[in-house]
């Protein structure tokens, strides 16, 4: 007889993409040909001086633990990262350094919102954010993201769901899995929610300079992040570095130090050598983004018109991070009969729309980090098989 285990671990859901990937991988181990558009994480290498930084550091001997914040170094280049793209300068004691952003996302979840209070989350939305909450037994209050706003966050829906028991309002843009970029006056409306009703505000910026057509914009300077703003960002995506487990982020003070110490309580500390490569990352300019995100512009701008190409999809041209979002609900079937069907008819991997919440049903996200033959022969892949 098996033992049973606590109730939050029955309340853990993990990533779906990791999951699809796993299927995907299983099929090429039998002889399939798969092609990749599950896993979000760029398909170039970590940029040459980033690595090189890295073990320059392990030559230096930066191989001890370090304080749980984060070395003083990243730290203080974070400072000056957020001075030249928000347009202020937090203090030291506002920056926390973390293996990723995801388990800030967590340590941020643990900290502000107790058991039974309410989260505000995008739906769709990244599915960290639901698993977490879920794990924490808090209650996530969804927040539709629609197609026919771009998928980007409506204000005065957020308006509406506020009650007494609202703790935290999660915002993410560039959005994860939609693509959508928020524009300056909800960015400025979120932050005047926050502030009105004395609530905090998450707001995920890992793709922050990973747009096309519309500029970035961000809450975080209406209050500096030292009252209730928490601007979580890091190196996975923009600098090629998924497999690094780098992140930061800025929020109050006693925040800061309360999410520290479960930091600390977890992991100790961020590897001292992998900070290292942030702040080359942080102080090497952004030519290698540019330079990224021009093949990914044009990447996208044939995965768009190739999806539209196709009778029953329709997609939005997302506007930042690399996926799309298209609907399929004119080919009949669920988002997980969509999925599936890519799967084990067109040796296509993607994920089902309602990985990432309710209101994902009816389309699919497809990550077009890979090259365009790859695109092409997946979109093809697609075409015939339905």
């Amino acid at each position: 007889m098996m033992l049973e285990m606590s109730r939050a671990a029955g309340n853990l859901h993990g990533q779906a993409a990791f999951k699809i990937l796993a299927r995907a991988k299983e099929l090429e181990r039998q002889g399939r040909t798969i092609v990749h558009f599950e896993i979000g994480e760029p398909d170039f290498d970590t940029p040459e001086h980033i690595v090189e930084a890295s073990r320059t550091a392990i030559d230096n001997k930066h191989t001890h633990y370090v304080p749980s914040h984060g070395i003083h170094e990243l730290r203080e280049a974070v400072c000056d990262e957020v001075e030249r793209t928000r347009g202020f300068r937090p203090d030291m004691d506002q920056i926390l350094i973390g293996p990723g952003a995801n388990p800030i996302i967590f340590f941020a979840l643990s900290c502000l919102v107790d058991p039974g209070e309410e989260v505000i989350s995008p739906d769709p939305g990244f599915f960290t954010y639901w698993s977490a909450i879920a794990y924490l037994d808090q209650k996530v209050v969804s927040l539709p993201v629609l197609e026919e706003n771009e998928f980007r966050m409506n204000p005065d829906d957020v308006r509406k769901l506020i009650t007494p028991k609202t703790k935290l309002i999660i915002m993410n843009s560039p959005q994860n899995p939609t693509g959508s970029v928020m524009t300056r006056s909800e960015i400025d409306e979120m932050a005047d929610i926050a502030e009105e009703h004395d609530v905090y505000l998450l707001t995920d910026e890992i793709y922050s300079k990973m747009t096309y057509d519309m500029e970035h914009h961000s809450p975080s300077p209406r209050d500096g992040c030292r009252d209730r703003t928490i601007l979580l960002d890091g190196f996975s995506k923009k600098y090629a570095m998924t497999g690094w487990r780098l992140g930061w982020a800025v929020a109050p003070a006693e925040v800061v130090d309360k999410m520290g110490l479960l930091l600390q309580t977890i992991t100790s500390c961020t590897p001292p050598f992998i900070q290292h490569a942030g702040i080359a990352a942080l102080e090497g300019g952004d030519e290698c983004i540019q330079d990224m995100m021009a093949k990914f512009r044009q990447r996208r701008d044939v995965i768009v018109k190739g999806l539209n190409d196709i009778p029953g999809i329709t997609c939005l041209e997302p506007q930042g991070a690399f996926y799309v979002f298209p609907n399929i609900t004119g080919t009949g079937m669920t988002s997980d009969e969509f999925a599936e069907f890519a799967l084990e008819k067109a040796g296509v991997s993607l994920l089902s729309g309602g990985a990432f919440g309710q209101h994902g049903e009816g389309y699919v996200r497809m990550c077009y980090a890979n090259n365009i033959e790859n695109i092409e022969e997946g979109l093809a892949r697609l075409k015939e098989a339905l």
